[in-house]
């Protein structure tokens, strides 16, 4: 292991906090902000003892409304920003999110799951903050979530996240389950210069030509000058001109701007999402899974092949925005669907508004037991 330097590479045993902290530092993070909060403490923990080893700066906030406002203003300065927590954190920051999505500052939140709702569980998994993390700020927004099942890709999947906040200027979220955060397994962390970094566009006008929110391209995304480079701009969580100027009495404002900020996202759905096949191609039956139960699904669909039942996983990486197009490809042919999930019905009903013809049978999970590859098998030889 290599100290004092951002990216420890070579192999090592890792939680999955300590490996989305690692992610963090590989990615260029450099500022965090966050109040401990089981079972994301660990995460905090890491980066107080990691950041400064590589000229980063460690707050511990007074709550999470002002741990989102840190990495919110820390972005808005130029540097990469993260913040972690469970869900009763996660609720209290919704306000800024919402702020976040708004003035369209990249950051990552991580979110690792616990059983709610309220206090909940604080120890047990859950995956009950899936439809929260969509909409759990008022007006309309998109944001992008992505879901590891495993210690490596929850260093992996902390990099892609701020690649896809740097790339998209927009709030991301890693939806990581408690027993994913709290596994250890060998992690494989590669040399610096082999990890694709994204970063923002920088403006490629002088200052008195500077639009803060006018987007080049294609992509909608606006080119971002930060605090202190000399490009003097309003950034507010108003209705806002591409110039930044509150405009909070023009429906024509309104409308220009949040249909852009959904859309940059809707139009890059594809380049956004992604997903793991498995055994699809002539699947008459699949599991569609995330997290750490789409480990116990593999197993339920390799098990339901050695009985002879043609069987399929489809694993979500990213939740939102919610890959459609690769539900519907093969919904038509795959009639029979099983969704297992930690929670009382959240991705099911997604997968319900894409799969209309299919048949659908939800098993749901509360409380600390993980399904079984048992359970999952029992629902392929059953559902019609």
């Amino acid at each position: 292991m290599t100290k004092n330097r951002a990216v420890l590479t070579g192999e090592h045993f890792l939680s999955g906090d300590l490996a989305c902290a690692e992610g963090a530092l590989a990615a260029g993070c450099r500022f965090f902000a966050g109040y401990p909060i089981t079972p994301a403490t660990e995460i905090a923990e890491r980066m107080a003892l990691r950041l400064p080893e590589v000229g980063g700066i460690y707050i511990q906030m007074e709550d999470e409304l002002a741990s989102m406002a840190a990495i919110i203003g820390a972005s808005y300065a130029g540097l990469k920003s993260m913040t972690a927590t469970s869900g009763p954190g996660f609720s209290l920051m919704q306000e800024n999110i919402g702020l976040a999505a708004m003035t369209e500052a990249p950051c990552v939140v991580v979110n690792v799951m616990r059983g709610g709702p309220s206090t909940g569980q604080p120890t047990k998994p859950g995956q009950q903050d899936v439809m929260q993390a969509k909409w759990g700020s008022h007006g309309d927004y998109e944001i992008i979530a992505l879901s590891p099942n495993s210690v490596q890709e929850a260093f992996n999947l902390t990099i892609e996240a701020f690649n896809l906040s740097e790339a998209y200027r927009v709030p991301v979220f890693l939806l990581m389950d408690e027993s994913v955060a709290h596994m250890w397994e060998k992690v494989v962390i590669p040399r610096a210069e082999d990890i694709k970094l994204v970063n923002r566009k920088k403006p490629s006008v002088p200052p008195g030509e500077y639009a803060p929110f006018r987007p080049e391209g294609d992509d909608l995304v606006p080119p971002m000058a930060c605090f202190g480079e000399g490009y003097h701009f309003h950034a507010t969580g108003l209705t806002h001109d591409e110039l930044g100027n509150p405009k909070t009495d023009s429906p024509e404002t309104q409308f220009n701007l949040v249909s852009r900020l959904c859309e940059k996202i809707r139009r890059n759905v594809d380049k956004i999402t992604k997903t793991e096949k498995v055994m699809l191609d002539d699947a008459e039956v699949a599991v569609i899974a995330y997290g750490v139960v789409s480990r116990s699904a593999l197993s339920a669909v390799k098990k339901a092949r050695e009985k002879g039942i043609k069987a399929g996983l489809l694993r979500l990486i990213t939740l939102w925005p919610f890959p459609e197009r690769h539900i519907a490809e093969f919904a038509d042919r795959a009639k029979r669907i099983v969704v297992p999930e930690l929670n009382y019905g959240q991705i099911v009903r997604e997968v319900e508004r894409v799969a209309k013809n299919a048949s659908i049978k939800f098993l749901p999970k509360l409380g600390e037991d993980l399904h079984t590859p048992s359970e999952i098998l029992k629902a392929l030889e059953e559902i019609e």
